[in-house]
């Protein structure tokens, strides 16, 4: 038969018309899986999710393949989440790798069609409100981190065969039984669940009879002539142990004072948590102070058109960078896990009500709308300690941006 160059290119044709179709579906079926769990779940911060925008590149949250063909993962960590997750939404994302949605207030039972989904490597639910987990038959043989810690889940342990799992946490929880020999591997995962047991937890058996007294054994007897024979202590030896005593402690005071002194001298780097911490003359040390009350941790205020996705959990997390120091306060460059960069200011000595604050960083916002006006993207607002998160500019100041590179100061 005699090779026909326009059938065999009409054939490349249908091929390739065929892969865009199969991959037109496949992300349109993303797209409506999406906007359907968007609808079920109600949330506080508002989503760009929209029937007309692109997925891809418009959509908080979400990110592709390469390709674009589909979603790959979901990150919407402490935007405020509440409700129970239906099945067939987020499970029918068939090339899901990373689902975050930590930190949020999601209750009920988490469906079965999420962890069963092929792709899905890692799982990330922890400090919401599930009451319990429904694992299907068939896990996914690719999860390689699952955290359902600080949540009310309710049930026995099931025995899960994942032999890829690096990290797995369900600590904090109200999970009863034993634990299967199959997750011993994990001696941290199920702390904090009181009527669990087995290894690495207490036994389950805990019941044991008392030992009965052998007849044979020796009457027990009396200590007091033993104890009235023993030799008092010489005035020598009680000197030599006040001293060490003595000794001991100034030895320890002075390793403490020691280590403050190091602290106090550290350089500019650091988490952004500890840069923050005890900065004002009350703050405690390793600690937000009493900036950061615990009811209003992972309360960013995000304003419209924000693309940022992460908590404030994630940005007292952050590495640190002093930029510099001002009469309102200090500025920071923080970088995040995920690898997003953004300017943090920290204000001092601002005794203003949270009614106003919010209507300046209104005014605030607004005033960034204008051509070469950095925009504020988010604040905390708290009676002890308040932050303003902007866009990070790699190129310097703002000189800068400006006039170019030549002859401008960087930080």
């Amino acid at each position: 038969m005699k090779f026909n160059p326009l059938i065999a290119f009409l054939l490349l044709v249908l091929l390739r018309l065929y892969e865009f179709v199969h991959v037109v579906a496949d992300l349109n079926s993303d797209k409506q899986a999406l906007l359907r769990f968007a609808a079920a779940v109600p949330h506080v911060r508002r989503l760009n999710w929209n029937a007309a925008t692109p997925v891809c590149t418009s959509w908080v949250g979400i990110t592709c393949n390469t390709n674009g063909t589909g979603v790959v993962a979901i990150r919407l960590p402490g935007i405020g989440l509440y409700g129970t997750i239906p099945a067939k939404t987020i499970g029918k994302l068939n090339a899901l790798r990373v689902l975050s949605l930590r930190s949020n207030d999601i209750n009920g039972s988490f469906p079965s069609d999420i962890p069963s989904i092929p792709s899905l490597q890692f799982l990330f639910l922890q400090h919401n409100n599930l009451s319990d987990v429904l694992f299907p038959t068939s896990l996914s043989p690719s999860l390689k981190v699952v955290d359902f810690s600080y949540n009310s889940i309710s049930r026995t342990v099931p025995n899960l065969n994942l032999p890829r799992l690096k990290v797995l946490n369900f600590s904090y929880n109200n999970l009863s039984g034993s634990i299967p020999s199959s997750l011993n591997r994990f001696p941290s995962a199920f702390i904090g669940n009181p009527l669990l047991c087995g290894s690495p937890l207490k036994p389950c058996s805990t019941v044991s009879s008392p030992p009965s007294p052998s007849p044979s054994s020796p009457p027990i007897v009396s200590q007091s002539r033993h104890a009235t024979s023993k030799s008092k202590l010489g005035t020598g030896s009680i000197v030599a142990i006040v001293v060490g005593g003595l000794s001991f402690v100034f030895l320890l005071l002075l390793v403490i004072f020691i280590c403050c002194l190091k602290e106090k001298n550290s350089g500019s780097r650091g988490t952004l948590k500890s840069k923050i911490s005890g900065v004002g003359k009350n703050e405690k040390p390793n600690d937000f102070g009493s900036g950061v009350q615990e009811a209003e941790k992972n309360k960013l205020f995000f304003f419209e058109g924000c693309s940022y996705n992460f908590d404030l959990e994630d940005l007292l997390k952050a590495s640190a960078e002093v930029l510099g120091k001002g009469s309102f306060g200090t500025t920071y460059k923080a970088a995040l896990e995920e690898g997003t960069q953004v300017v943090v200011k920290r204000l001092k000595e601002v005794a203003v009500g949270k009614k106003e604050f919010e209507q300046q960083m209104e005014l605030v916002e607004k005033a960034g709308r204008y051509p070469n006006v950095i925009p504020l993207r988010a604040y905390y607002y708290s009676k002890d300690e308040k932050l303003l998160v902007y866009n990070y500019m790699p190129a310097g100041n703002l000189f800068a941006l400006l006039h170019g590179m030549q002859n401008a100061y960087l930080h």
